[in-house]
């Protein structure tokens, strides 16, 4: 699916369907985008190709202590997706909202609910995890199988 940031300098194209996406409503999310919420595509990294334009890399920090890279548009500054120090670099975070169709992808988990926004009420037929979650009770396998393939290309 192809994405790109608001002025249109720079398009990319994810080239799979993501491993798993995450609505997460943590507070540092929620200050970070100014929003309630953020949605996160866990793609491997190597399944981002950029058509148009060059990200700029920002290092910024985390409520993790580790930090994150976002990679900005250099014109309008919009993030279209990060890299977390846990995740490690072989695997990107694509701001779902960024996407050409972001109705594709809902999300298949909500994290981080314990600080949700009270008003925001969420659907009953998707997990909703106080904190974080164990990945192989969620993940489906595919999604699992391609992950560990991804770590193991050292």
């Amino acid at each position: 699916m192809k994405g790109y940031c608001s002025c249109g300098e720079v398009v990319y194209d994810m080239i799979e369907k993501p491993l798993f996406v995450h609505a997460c409503h943590c507070r540092w999310c929620q200050r970070e985008t100014g929003s309630a919420f953020v949605m996160n595509a866990l793609i491997e990294t190597d399944r981002i190709k950029i058509k148009a334009g060059a990200p700029e890399v920002i290092d910024t920090p985390s409520e993790s202590g580790r930090g994150q890279k976002i990679y900005r548009c250099p014109k309008c500054h919009v993030a279209l997706w990060s890299v977390y120090s846990g995740a490690g670099p072989k695997f990107s975070f694509v701001r779902v909202g960024a996407l050409e169709n972001p109705d594709a992808y809902p999300p298949d988990i909500h994290i981080f609910t314990e600080s949700k926004q009270p008003w925001l009420g969420l659907p009953d037929n998707v997990p909703v995890m106080d904190r974080y979650y164990d990945r192989d009770k969620f993940w489906p396998q595919a999604s699992l199988e391609r992950r560990l393939a991804a770590i193991k290309l050292d």
